[in-house]
């Protein structure tokens, strides 16, 4: 079976090269990660009830005063992740187009190769994953909009609005779905990320990195999912 190598210039260390579009993916992937890992802290905190959700909600939009603006620290942030998301898929979407050149024509018999439904699903997972942040940033940030029962009533109540928000069944349903597919996405991702950044060289390395990504990978899957779901069968309310 013929391969095809790339040309030297794309799998050097310089900007808009192999490696360099691997590693930005790898960092912008790690930014992520830190905060899914503390938005879903925060979501979690529909257990302890409606105040101290909403406490929590608005200590976001205050934290750095008065050193900073309202809302200085968390439109920063806010920057950054925008930022990340916009390198991180144009990473995808160049590697993508150029695994592609690199083989312009399909083998006729194609050899197996042992790959994780985590692997498998990264692309399309991915995509899901993109247009399903697009329409969460839309119903809880930047339009408020509310698909459940009181209409736009609850757009200066965190609480209210999440909670009337997923007791509709179909917008929950969506949530775990693209939850699971984050679940998928992170469990392949960590470990791709830290075999880019070179953190696998040993078999012990290998070992933690592949530990690493299922352990992260269930934690923010599982503790994304269980608020929707008590708020769906009226435990949380």
């Amino acid at each position: 079976m013929a391969t095809q190598t790339l040309p030297a210039t794309r799998r050097t260390g310089k900007a808009g090269s192999t490696i360099f579009l691997k590693t930005l993916m790898a960092v912008t992937g790690i930014i992520f990660i830190l905060f899914v890992l503390a938005h879903m802290y925060g979501n979690l905190k529909l257990f302890s009830g409606e105040r101290s959700f909403n406490t929590y909600a608005e200590h976001l939009r205050t934290i750095g005063e008065p050193m900073l603006p309202r809302r200085g620290l968390l439109t920063i942030l806010e920057v950054v992740l925008g930022l990340s998301l916009i390198l991180h898929v144009y990473s995808a979407v160049a590697l993508w187009r150029r695994a592609n050149e690199a083989r312009p024509q399909k083998y006729a018999v194609k050899k197996a190769v042992s790959q994780s439904l985590s692997s498998k699903t990264m692309r399309w997972g991915g995509l899901f994953l993109l247009l399903f942040v697009i329409w969460h940033l839309l119903q809880f940030t930047i339009v408020k909009f509310n698909v459940g029962s009181g209409g736009g009533a609850f757009q200066h109540n965190p609480f209210q609005l999440t909670v009337h928000a997923f007791q509709v069944w179909w917008l929950t349903l969506l949530y775990i779905l693209a939850m699971i597919a984050l679940g998928f996405h992170l469990h392949h991702g960590v470990w791709s990320a830290a075999q880019t950044l070179g953190w696998t060289t040993t078999p012990r390395a290998r070992r933690i990195a592949k530990t690493a990504g299922l352990v992260i990978a269930l934690v923010v899957a599982i503790g994304f999912i269980l608020p929707p779901l008590f708020i769906l069968f009226g435990v949380i309310k």
